[in-house]
């Protein structure tokens, strides 16, 4: 049977950590900034992990 392929959306967006959670990036950080307050910008920067209902379902498409 064949390798199952990675889903290379899923690949650039997503990362596990070494417990194996999936990690990603905030949204809203790219564009508009100059509405946004300093403070809300400064905590788009970092960065999060994906909820328990989606992790499953990313990491069938990471093939982890």
């Amino acid at each position: 049977m064949p390798k199952m392929k990675t889903r290379s959306a899923v690949k650039k967006r997503f990362k596990t950590t070494a417990n194996g959670h999936v990690k990603r990036n905030k949204a809203n950080a790219s564009h508009i900034l100059t509405k946004k307050s300093r403070k809300r910008k400064r905590n788009l920067r970092q960065g999060t992990l994906v909820d328990s209902s989606y992790e499953k379902k990313i990491k069938s498409m990471l093939n982890s």
